[in-house]
């Protein structure tokens, strides 16, 4: 494992959750240390990035939290990637598979198109971070990569697009 990051101290890992032989990574208690959580999302990207984002997209839900707080800080507009159900008309949905079955998002079909960096707390199998890339198109935006707090990347292959993260995990 390379768990050296000082976060590690904060996250609290829930084993057997949401069912058995899953490990949850709660990261609940690192908003306490928002200001911190902040300035190193925003460090994993490389110099100038942030000036070609036009808006971030995030998915619910503790990829709002996150989403929200880089929205504020940089004062760039926030696009919601929802469960379905959860917007109304016109949107585009998309199916995905999650580490313990399969899902389902929707995103609105007539929002400005821009240049997006999705925001999601951690990159696990992919299946989010795809359907949300997907949706994201769909909808004409262009997709620049995905920032997230923490990447297990044995748990997935090649997304299609740059990952940039705070923490990695190899399990």
């Amino acid at each position: 494992m390379t768990r050296m990051h000082p976060f590690w101290q904060i996250i609290n890992t829930i084993p057997n959750f949401p069912k058995a032989d899953i490990d949850f990574y709660d990261i609940t208690p690192l908003l306490w240390h928002i200001d911190e959580l902040i300035n190193e999302l925003l460090n994993a990207l490389p110099d100038g990035m942030i000036d070609e984002v036009e808006c971030f997209a995030t998915t619910e839900a503790r990829g709002f939290v996150i989403g929200s707080f880089l929205s504020g800080r940089t004062s760039k507009p926030l696009l919601l990637i929802r469960k379905a159900g959860k917007l109304p008309p016109p949107i585009y949905r998309q199916s995905y598979d999650l580490e313990y079955g399969t899902d389902m998002l929707e995103i609105r079909a007539d929002t400005p198109k821009s240049k997006i960096l999705l925001v999601d707390d951690v990159l696990a199998t992919g299946g989010t971070l795809k359907a949300s890339k997907l949706l994201c198109k769909k909808a004409g935006h262009d997709v620049l990569g995905a920032l997230v707090l923490l990447d297990l990347p044995n748990l997935h292959d090649d997304i299609g697009m740059q990952v940039y993260s705070v923490m990695t995990d190899t399990l």
